[in-house]
């Protein structure tokens, strides 16, 4: 941080010399009124091409991960149907979860994780 003394003289910077009462170009352009056009999240929000597929399911997993713990904290403060419903969709985002790592599992099996599996018996 540079300091001043009281006896040097202090420079101003480009932005002492703003006026903040007259509009920039860019705002005189934005206040035209244009045709509005809604951009679906498609158009805004994209995966980077090229990513591989263990990356993207790593991604998905920690998401609904964090989906599942918001959900649940905001259940939580919420009573009658409003809490069954959020507890539901909750729920979904469990399963969804349980579902991706199984599919990473399946096309990316662990290096420690045994060969042959145990027979499952009920």
């Amino acid at each position: 941080m540079k300091k001043f003394s009281k006896h040097q003289p202090q420079t101003l910077t480009d932005a002492d010399h703003l006026d903040t009462a007259k509009p920039c170009e860019t705002a005189k352009g934005a206040v035209n009124p244009s045709p509005r056009r809604t951009a679906t999240t498609q158009q805004i929000f994209t995966v980077a091409p090229g990513v591989d597929t263990l990356t993207l399911l790593h991604q998905a997993c920690e998401n609904l991960a964090s989906l599942n713990v918001l959900i649940a904290n905001f259940a939580g403060k919420l009573e009658g149907s409003n809490r069954d419903v959020l507890l539901s969709i909750q729920q979904l985002a469990a399963v969804t979860e349980l579902l991706v790592n199984q599919a990473r599992e399946n096309l990316y099996p662990r290096s420690d994780a045994p060969d042959a599996q145990p027979p499952t018996r009920h």
